[in-house]
């Protein structure tokens, strides 16, 4: 409320955003559910631009935003975005419409009364000459608000309310007409009033158009967490509620109000923009990750290495990118205070989901956006004690996003032994290039180790059958791999025997 009555920033402020905190998950987080990184470093850096996106829970809003109205700016804020200025130069004549917008913003400001009330809705527009521009037509605000003068009347009201010659007595019967199901339709609602419908996550949508008309968003972190709630612990539900998330991200990408294309004349600022575009094209990051994930195994395989030989001054490059990206790294731990290990829960977790739920969120986007096939919506089960401390989390539910980490993690085991295997047969001196492909074959393993833990059911507690099939199927593919060879031709196979032949 502090921030809503703010003389400066209440007028301009959509929303305050805070960030959530779960009860009842385990002490070592396996799935990331907390989402640490998310709150305490991405949103909380967002706060300093245009302010944090709206995650669709903990939240406080301001009625005129919802309503669809412009926020009250100031004369500095209707200046064009830095970027433009410095790219496009000065301006010497400010436009029109630069102008008209502004007096209309300035007028909205030297009045806190309510804008409107009951009688301008009924008898017109007779005693407002100065703000004609400024009213709608009665089919214009039933069109924007549905069938209610009083509901209608009650959006003018800056400080919230209805007007005050309204009948106690219709009260009732107008908020069961605009409760009912049928009121929204043919309206704006859901397109440009209130919740933005067309999506999974209809919470970003929602903030991104209130940012695009100008208005600002306040992020608050009290030591105290001001709302808490529950989250998915098992596996397959978890990945199940980040499908959901990048499937409406997908949704997005492919609508009118994609941020890469939408609303290049409004107030949403260039960093602000770029935000929004970050987190609705995250989920065609997981091709490539599936590529990174799968080619250390291949190179194990076909005994080549993933990296060539560069020149210096690509090494160069190279060292300056990875220390840049590592002291980023660094700083935003250190400012934020968030830890090393919900730093390193968050990176596995972003594997996990980059070669499962995202994956499978790009292929239905594109499935519903080309061939209009809609996906089942699945409701998120939550965590639940009734059956002792985290048993949710050793439950197993097999679900076909299971499909894709399973393989990654065979492929690169497969490729570990196949790699061991040819190394033991070509001697010593193929040991030391091992190692570095091995390398990465380990690191994609370490990151999908938290999925491996869930595959195999109780934590600490590995079936013995999963053990012995594990060695046993891993021998039998040693001995096939040193005895078949399948990567060396017959030519090579009969140099190595001595049988050379007329080509010798």
């Amino acid at each position: 409320m502090c921030f809503m009555m703010d003389p400066a920033l209440g007028r301009k402020t959509c929303y305050v955003q805070f960030p959530q905190r779960f009860d009842g998950i385990d002490l070592h987080d396996r799935y990331a559910n907390r989402n640490i990184v998310f709150f305490d470093i991405n949103m909380k850096g967002l706060d300093g631009i245009q302010g944090p996106m709206y995650v669709g829970t903990g939240c406080c809003f301001n009625r005129q935003a919802l309503y669809g109205y412009d926020p009250v700016l100031t004369e500095a804020d209707l200046e064009p975005n830095i970027v433009v200025k410095s790219c496009c130069g000065g301006r010497k004549k400010k436009s029109k419409s630069y102008m008209d917008n502004k007096n209309r913003m300035m007028k909205r400001t030297e009045s806190s009364a309510p804008i409107f009330n009951m009688d301008d809705i009924e008898e017109g527009i007779e005693g407002y000459e100065d703000e004609r521009s400024m009213l709608m037509s009665q089919k214009r605000l039933e069109k924007r608000f549905g069938q209610s003068p009083i509901f209608t009347a009650s959006t003018f009201m800056t400080q919230g309310g209805i007007p005050p010659s309204t009948n106690p007595a219709s009260l009732l019967k107008e908020a069961i007409h605009v409760i009912s199901c049928g009121y929204e339709d043919k309206t704006e609602w859901g397109k440009e009033i209130g919740w933005i419908y067309g999506s999974v996550t209809e919470d970003i949508l929602t903030g991104f158009k209130m940012h695009a008309r100008g208005w600002i968003s306040i992020y608050c972190m009290p030591p105290r967490p001001c709302f808490k709630g529950s989250a998915p612990i098992n596996l397959s539900d978890r990945l199940n509620q980040v499908l959901r998330w990048a499937l409406g991200s997908v949704e997005i990408l492919f609508s009118r109000h994609c941020p890469i294309w939408y609303n290049y004349g409004g107030r949403l600022k260039l960093l602000e923009r770029v935000a929004y575009i970050n987190t609705i094209v995250y989920p065609i990051t997981s091709l490539p990750l599936i590529a990174y994930c799968v080619l250390p195994a291949i190179c194990l395989l076909t005994n080549k290495f993933i990296i060539p030989e560069i020149s210096n001054y690509a090494g160069m490059f190279f060292i300056l990118m990875f220390a840049s990206i590592f002291a980023t790294g660094i700083l935003e731990l250190r400012w934020s205070g968030v830890g090393i290990e919900d730093w390193w829960r968050n990176e596995q977790f972003w594997v996990i989901g980059g070669t499962s739920a995202h994956l499978f969120a790009v292929f239905q986007g594109l499935l519903k956006v080309l061939a209009g096939i809609d996906t089942n919506f699945t409701v998120t089960s939550k965590a639940n004690d009734e059956d002792g401390d985290f048993a949710e989390l050793y439950v197993f539910k097999w679900t076909s996003l299971l499909i894709p980490p399973t393989t990654v993690l065979v492929i690169n085991l497969v490729g570990m032994v196949a790699g061991i295997s040819y190394a033991i047969n070509s001697g010593y001196q193929s040991w030391g290039p091992l190692f570095g492909k091995l390398f990465f074959s380990i690191w994609v393993i370490l990151h999908l180790y938290p999925f491996l833990k869930g595959l195999m059911g109780k934590q600490n507690r590995t079936p013995t059958i999963v053990i012995v099939w594990s060695i046993l199927l891993a021998s039998i593919f040693s001995l096939l791999w040193v005895k078949i060879d399948p990567f060396i031709s017959d030519t090579q196979k009969a140099v190595a025997m001595g049988q050379c032949g007329v080509n010798c």
